[in-house]
C-alpha cells in the first residue's frame, strides 16, 4: 500500500461540491449556437458548411487533415448563418459557425454505429467522434490513444479525481452512467490489448467510489484505488505517480512511462458513442458559484452561449464580477457571456466582488510556502521574477516550461504574488523566443 502522502507538494482546497447531490438536468437546445473550430490542443479546423447551409445534429462543420485536431460537428438541426472569426477566451481570433437551430434536433441519417473489429478501426472511430479529453486538457483523443511505436503500454488510468473546488460534473456521471464507463473501460483493454485499469478517484467521494466499486470493482484487471484528497491530485503526472509510482520527466507523456490516462467522462462517452455512433455534441457542466442563482449539473448542446446556462440555472443572485469556465484554479475567466460551451469545459462558475476581484499584491516575506506547494519541485518566486525581468536565461534556468499552471503557489502565498500569471509570462516570452531564433535560423538556410 503506498504511503498516505502520495506526491510533493500540493494544497488543501476547500471543497465547495454544492451541486453534488443535485442530479443532472438537460437543457433544452439555445435558439443560436456558437461553435469554434478549435476545441482541442492542436491546429484548426477548416470549415465544411458555409452561410445559408442547413445542418444536423452530429454533422460535421469543421476538420483538418493535421494530426493534432478532432472533428467539430454540429450540436443542433438548423441553418449556418454565420461562419467568421471571433473573440475568445485567451485573447485568440478561432474561425467559428453560428447556427440557427430549427427545434426539431433532426440527427444526420447516415450516423450508425461503428464497426470496430480491430485497432485500427477502433482509433478511427475516435477520431470520427471528435472526443478530445474531457477533463480539461482537450488533448485528441485518437492521437493519446496512438502511442509512438516503442512505447509498451500495460495500464490504463482513469481520471475520476476532479479535485478542484465546485465541479462534480465527473462526479455526476459516474453515479449516473456507471454502467457506460464500465463499458468503455473494457473496449479500451481490449482494443489497446491491456490487462490492467487503474480507477484513480480521491477519497472525498465515498458515493462514487462505492458505485465504482459496485459496477467495475468485478471486472477483470480493473480496480479502483481511493487517493488522499489534496489538490492537485487530478493532475496526470500527479495522478500517475499515484497510482503506479511512475514519474514522468520533464517534457514528456504518459506513453513514455507506459499508461494511458483517460478522464471518466471520456471514457463513458466512448461507450455510448460505440452504441449509438451519435459523435461528442453536448457536455455535462456544473453551474455553480456565488452568484449563481440554482447551482446544478446541467447537460448542454455544446456551443451554448454561457448566457443561456446561466439563464437557465436561473439567472445571477447578484451581479458576478467575474466568470470562469473550468475550475478557481485552473478554469479561464470569460470576457463575454456571448462565448459558448466547448467540449472540454466542465463548470461554468460566476463569482462576485469578493471572490473574483485580483487580491492586491504585498513584498515577498520570503516564507517559502511557494515552493513548498510546488507540486513539479520548482521555486515559483524565481520564475516571477525571472518573468518580470524577461530573463530568458533564468526562464530556463529555473524550468519555467515545467510549470503545469496549477496555481498552488498563488493559493498559499501570504502575500497574494500573482506567481501564476507571472509564470505563464515567462512561458509567452520563451515561446516568443524559439519562434525568433526559429524564423532566423529558416531565414539563414535560404
Amino acid at each position: 500500500m503506498f504511503r498516505r502522502n502520495l506526491f510533493r507538494g500540493g494544497a488543501h482546497l476547500p471543497h465547495l461540491k454544492t451541486t453534488a447531490d443535485h442530479p443532472t438536468v438537460v437543457m433544452p437546445p439555445p435558439n443560436k449556437v456558437i461553435i469554434p473550430l478549435l476545441q482541442h490542443m492542436g491546429v484548426i479546423c477548416e470549415p465544411t458548411v458555409q452561410e445559408g447551409d442547413f445542418v444536423q445534429v452530429g454533422q460535421i462543420i469543421g476538420d483538418s487533415h493535421k494530426a493534432m485536431a478532432a472533428p467539430v460537428h454540429s450540436s443542433v438541426s438548423g441553418t449556418v448563418t454565420n461562419v467568421d472569426f471571433q473573440l475568445w477566451a485567451g485573447g485568440i481570433q478561432v474561425l467559428t459557425v453560428e447556427i440557427e437551430t430549427d427545434g426539431l434536433q433532426t440527427p444526420l441519417k447516415t450516423l450508425v454505429p461503428p464497426t470496430i473489429t480491430n485497432k485500427a478501426e477502433f482509433l478511427a472511430a475516435v477520431r470520427v467522434s471528435g472526443l478530445v479529453g474531457l477533463g480539461g486538457a482537450g488533448f485528441p483523443a485518437h492521437v493519446k490513444l496512438s502511442p509512438p511505436p516503442g512505447a509498451k503500454i500495460d495500464t490504463l488510468i482513469i481520471n475520476a479525481a476532479e479535485c478542484e473546488p465546485y465541479i462534480t460534473s465527473d462526479y455526476r456521471e459516474i453515479l449516473e452512467n456507471s454502467s457506460n464507463l464500465l463499458g468503455g473501460i473494457q473496449l479500451l483493454m481490449r482494443q489497446l490489448g491491456l490487462s490492467r485499469c487503474i480507477i484513480g478517484i480521491e477519497d472525498n467521494k465515498p458515493a462514487a467510489i462505492a458505485e465504482l466499486k459496485k459496477v467495475c470493482g468485478r471486472a477483470k484487471g480493473v480496480s479502483v484505488m481511493p487517493l488522499p484528497t489534496r489538490y492537485p491530485q487530478g493532475a496526470e503526472k500527479m495522478l500517475i505517480w499515484a497510482t503506479t509510482r511512475r514519474s514522468v520527466p520533464t517534457g514528456k507523456f504518459p506513453s513514455d512511462v507506459n499508461v494511458i490516462v483517460m478522464n471518466v467522462t471520456s471514457v463513458s462517452f466512448l461507450a455510448e458513442f460505440a452504441k449509438t455512433g451519435m459523435p461528442l455534441v453536448k457536455k455535462k457542466v456544473t453551474v455553480a458559484g456565488p452568484c449563481v442563482a440554482h447551482p446544478q449539473n446541467v447537460e448542454v448542446r455544446i456551443g451554448t452561449p454561457l448566457k443561456d446556462v446561466f439563464a437557465f440555472a436561473g439567472g445571477f443572485s447578484s451581479q458576478p464580477r467575474k466568470v470562469i469556465m473550468g475550475g478557481p484554479m485552473m478554469g479561464v475567466a470569460q470576457h463575454s457571456l456571448e462565448t459558448a460551451v466547448v467540449k472540454h469545459t466542465n463548470a461554468l462558475l460566476a463569482f462576485g466582488s469578493e471572490d473574483g476581484e485580483l487580491p492586491e499584491a504585498s513584498a515577498c516575506i520570503r516564507c517559502g510556502r511557494c515552493s513548498d506547494a510546488c507540486p513539479m519541485s520548482l521555486l515559483p518566486l524565481e520564475l516571477h521574477r525571472a518573468a518580470l525581468r524577461n530573463n530568458l536565461e533564468d526562464l530556463s534556468k529555473y524550468g519555467t516550461m515545467a510549470c503545469m499552471e496549477c496555481g498552488c503557489c498563488s493559493f498559499v502565498c501570504p502575500s497574494k504574488i500573482h506567481l501564476v500569471q507571472a509564470i505563464r509570462l515567462g512561458k509567452t516570452q520563451l515561446r516568443i523566443a524559439a519562434a525568433r531564433t526559429l524564423a532566423r535560423a529558416e531565414g539563414a538556410a535560404k
